[in-house]
């Protein structure tokens, strides 16, 4: 543990922000499962929880969890899949 007031708070804060960048990172992995499984099972429902998931990816990329090139790619192999399954 740090002796520096600075240092003792900048503990806390990571850790604070550590905890939500992982349950947004659990939340954006959980969502796109759901899709990809949708689009396997080809649930009646598999649009919306791919436009769910394209939500979130969005989202992450915008917070910094994810790089735009990783959001635009994971959104385009979710389209390209559900656009398989529809033709």
């Amino acid at each position: 543990m740090p002796n520096i007031k600075s240092a003792k708070k900048r503990v806390l804060v990571t850790a604070t922000r550590n905890a939500r960048n992982k349950a947004a990172m659990s939340s954006l992995k959980t969502a796109i499962k759901k899709a990809n499984a949708a689009i396997d099972n080809n649930a009646a429902d598999k649009a919306e929880l791919v436009k769910l998931a394209v939500k979130k990816i969005d989202k992450a990329a915008a917070k910094g969890l994810i790089h735009k090139n990783n959001a635009a790619h994971k959104k385009a192999a979710l389209a390209v899949k559900l656009d398989k399954t529809e033709a």
